[in-house]
């Protein structure tokens, strides 16, 4: 596991990717946004690209303007295959997870979320505020490096960013006059 350096080529990446997943499965989201921290100008980052994106609004099951179950992004799975992107089960229960590896090596990650969770996701408050506030950028950056320096497993490096993820996230979410929440979703192994 590496951390590096920003490259400003991450937005042009997930653009492609964004672009290619819309093509392979039109219709299938309403929004599909570039999260995580590549999508964060200036901070370094581990080089996976992360989207996110709520599955379109089809005809409702539940009433006028809802939105589709998770499970209707079944049929559009071999399409999300055939570009790579494999399911993944990391134990969450509030979305689908999506990994693509390029080489053997982890490239991107697709997020599908519920349309009505998707203004107050924690992955893109967190992605706007360290934005809008480089200095947190830069601490967070900071702690990657030296979770890495440190030796830190592969497996435990997104717990030892916990204390601080959830500390800029809980800020992110008063920001916009939302209550704190917890970073580690329900069912997170």
């Amino acid at each position: 596991m590496h951390v590096v350096d920003y490259d400003p080529d991450w937005p042009r990446l997930a653009a492609a990717a964004a672009d290619a997943l819309r093509t392979a499965a039109p219709g299938l989201f309403v929004a599909l946004e570039h999260i995580g921290s590549t999508a964060v100008p200036g901070l370094a980052a581990k080089p996976v690209i992360d989207h996110g994106g709520p599955p379109a609004r089809a005809k409702s099951r539940v009433g006028e303007g809802a939105v589709p179950d998770l499970a209707d992004v079944g049929p559009h799975q071999p399409a999300l295959a055939a570009l790579g992107f494999r399911p993944h089960d990391n134990g969450m229960t509030d979305r689908l997870l999506y990994v693509r590896a390029d080489g053997g090596t982890r490239s991107h990650i697709l997020h599908v979320v519920t349309y009505d969770s998707w203004p107050t996701r924690n992955q893109r408050i967190l992605r706007d505020y360290l934005r809008a506030h480089p200095e947190e950028a830069a601490r967070y950056a900071e702690l990657k490096r030296a979770i890495v320096a440190a030796g830190t497993p592969a497996r435990d490096y997104s717990r030892a960013k916990t204390a601080l993820v959830q500390e800029l996230t809980d800020r992110a979410r008063a920001e916009f006059g939302l209550p704190p929440e917890p970073v580690w979703e329900k069912g997170t192994k």
